[in-house]
């Protein structure tokens, strides 16, 4: 019987939180039974570094290891991840296989729509959606498939809501400052704002809210509620095993 393992990849955080975060996921996938040890590590800011987590993954008696990119867009860090483990493989007769990162998926649409509704449903707002304004706040990348990875969730959210638009914490535009300016124009009764981040680091606790905050208040817009970042959500859990059978089952 071919023993198997998974190792998760993640940028890195020195928040607690992130780590917390990932060792629930991991818990939560090994428990399914499918995998002999499930890891994480970190491609850059705190250790485990993905030479520790692959020589953890080496000590466990695998025949195979499944390694996941937990990004949310297929930009450079995903790529440097990718060209980190695949450096290893030489060395060892353990056969490695790598999924595509969490993006352009239904299941990031499914986990960002509860975050609105849950938003909505503690704010007390009780509006039809086609009367409620949506802004995503993501990251920001140099790569122009972050851009398509979230307009892909725009996209679908844009039909069911009265605006849906998008903004970028650094790097590319609209900045959150002009993201806020944009939904202002449209006058919204209510504007939900997502945190499109996977964990609960720095970004979410300090440098959005940095920039959000004074933006909000130096607008006109009468009610907005903001939402909880993506965690540790069983729909990422079957997202990262969907990730792992396509690259398993095409052996």
């Amino acid at each position: 019987m071919t023993r198997r393992g998974m190792l998760i990849i993640d940028r890195g955080s020195r928040e607690r939180e992130a780590s917390e975060e990932l060792e629930n996921i991991c818990e939560m996938i090994q428990a399914g039974g499918r995998y002999a040890s499930v890891r994480f590590c970190f491609l850059e800011v705190v250790p485990p570094y993905i030479d520790d987590g692959i020589a953890a993954c080496l000590k466990d008696g695998l025949d195979t290891l499944t390694i996941v990119p937990y990004f949310l867009y297929p930009g450079k860090k995903t790529k440097n991840a990718v060209t980190d483990v695949m450096r290893m493989q030489a060395d060892t007769d353990v056969k490695f296989r790598v999924t595509k990162q969490m993006s352009m998926h239904p299941a990031m649409v499914e986990i960002v729509e509860s975050r609105i509704t849950a938003a909505l449903e503690e704010g007390g707002v009780d509006l039809p959606r086609e009367k409620v304004d949506v802004m995503i706040v993501g990251h920001g990348s140099v790569d122009p498939n972050a851009k398509r990875s979230l307009d892909y969730v725009v996209n679908a959210l844009a039909p069911s809501y009265r605006n849906v638009s998008r903004c970028w914490l650094e790097i590319e535009q609209p900045d959150i400052a002009a993201g806020v300016a944009t939904c202002e124009r449209d006058d919204p009764e209510v504007l939900v704002i997502v945190f499109y981040f996977l964990h609960e680091g720095a970004h979410v606790k300090l440098d959005v809210n940095a920039d959000l905050k004074p933006a909000l208040e130096r607008s006109s817009i009468r009610r907005a509620l903001l939402t909880k970042h993506i965690g540790a959500d069983d729909r990422m859990v079957n997202l990262v095993l969907e990730r792992a059978k396509e690259v398993e089952d095409a052996d």
